[in-house]
């Protein structure tokens, strides 16, 4: 399975902080935004992905993140002149999914919980077992449904609806920014026509797989965190969460390097190389810390 990081959009919410960066570079605590969603990706044992950015911002992205190789990943980049909405991911990353199963996750999304990895996983899996394996979202309950996309789900916990910011929600279980796609998911792409908004939505592509009988929902409960840190209230949160996590624990959240390394996608020797390249910082300490700790 391939995975898209889409980290275009204008930025709007975070403007005028966006004004000189992408937010997807903005800090979390500790790390570049882009740092988590990427982690994300990587702990579903995905390692071929796409980082989809504003055409004036992709030199940083690559400043950052480079090829990968570092990580253990394939990292390639394209790039989306104007936010067309979230399934233009898959228009523009056509040639890269190429007809075969893919993720995606939005850049302003963070997620954290016990069992992530092992949910992670077994939804990729899933996914890639057949053809016609179908789709898998997750959903997550908020306080504020008529800010996203919102499914409803019956009493077995099967999607039954799915809308787009609804005036009036039928339900509190958002859909976050984390999908996983069957190979038909270019088709329904090039299908939806643009909302009221002007956008291509994801959840139109959503609705199709749903009608199609094809469509899962997997619930985030109270043991996950979910941050969709596109607000300045929410980015202000998530930083909180994290530096309250980390300082606990003393266990990084989203450390590419060390992800990496216990994933199996690069070894003890390319590890100690990778935490060489680094200047001193706190960061560099805590790769030496867990590499003879742990």
């Amino acid at each position: 399975m391939k995975g898209i990081l889409l980290a275009g959009g204008s930025g709007s919410r975070l403007w005028p902080l966006t004004q000189v960066v992408s937010k997807n570079l903005l800090p979390v605590y500790d790390k570049p935004m882009v740092y988590y969603p990427l982690s994300t990706l990587m702990l579903a044992g995905i390692r071929e992905i796409l980082v989809i950015t504003r055409p004036e911002e992709q030199a940083l992205f690559r400043r950052v993140l480079g090829d990968g190789g570092q990580f253990g990943l394939r990292l390639s980049y394209a790039a989306q002149a104007e936010p067309r909405g979230l399934a233009d991911a898959f228009l523009i990353g056509a040639a890269f999914v190429a007809g075969g199963p893919a993720a995606l996750i939005l850049g302003d999304n963070i997620f954290y919980g016990d069992g992530l990895i092992t949910l992670l996983a077994a939804t990729r899996e899933r996914i890639e077992s057949a053809p016609d394996a179908g789709a898998s979202i997750f959903s997550y309950t908020v306080r504020d449904p008529g800010r996203y996309g919102i499914v409803e789900l019956d009493a077995a916990g099967h999607p039954v609806g799915i809308e787009e910011k609804p005036a009036r929600p039928k339900s509190r279980n958002a859909v976050v920014g984390l999908y996983f796609y069957d190979g038909r998911v270019t088709d329904y792409a090039r299908a939806v026509r643009p909302s009221a908004r002007g956008e291509i939505e994801i959840t139109d592509i959503n609705r199709a797989y749903l009608e199609a009988g094809a469509l899962s929902v997997t619930r985030f409960g109270r043991g996950y965190a979910w941050f969709d840190a596109g607000t300045p209230e929410s980015l202000i949160q998530a930083g909180a969460f994290l530096q309250a996590v980390e300082e606990r624990q003393g266990l990084k959240v989203g450390c590419l390097e060390e992800i990496a390394w216990r994933q199996g996608f690069i070894t003890t020797a390319q590890f100690d190389a990778a935490r060489a390249r680094l200047p001193d910082s706190a960061y560099a300490r805590y790769l030496a810390e867990i590499r003879d700790n742990f």
